[in-house]
């Protein structure tokens, strides 16, 4: 499964508003060793970002796979 920037831009629970923004979410890519023009373009392995171990990535993980698992419901 890809994380998008969209489940970035989107995630609930870290300021009154959804989503991490855009340099948060850039500067978590590139703390974490990705590349930021590649993960816009076509975002980054969840298993990649598990294996990180980092309380970000982690929590945008789960909610990328929330979303997955509501767009198959919704269908």
């Amino acid at each position: 499964m890809r994380v998008t920037v969209r489940h970035a831009f989107t995630i609930p629970g870290f300021s009154p508003k959804p989503g991490f923004c855009r340099d948060g979410t850039r500067q978590l890519c590139e703390r974490l060793g990705f590349d930021w023009s590649d993960a816009v373009r076509n975002g980054i392995d969840a298993d990649a970002l598990e294996a990180t171990g980092d309380g970000f990535a982690l929590a945008l993980v789960k909610w990328a796979r929330e979303c997955e698992a509501k767009e198959r419901v919704d269908g």
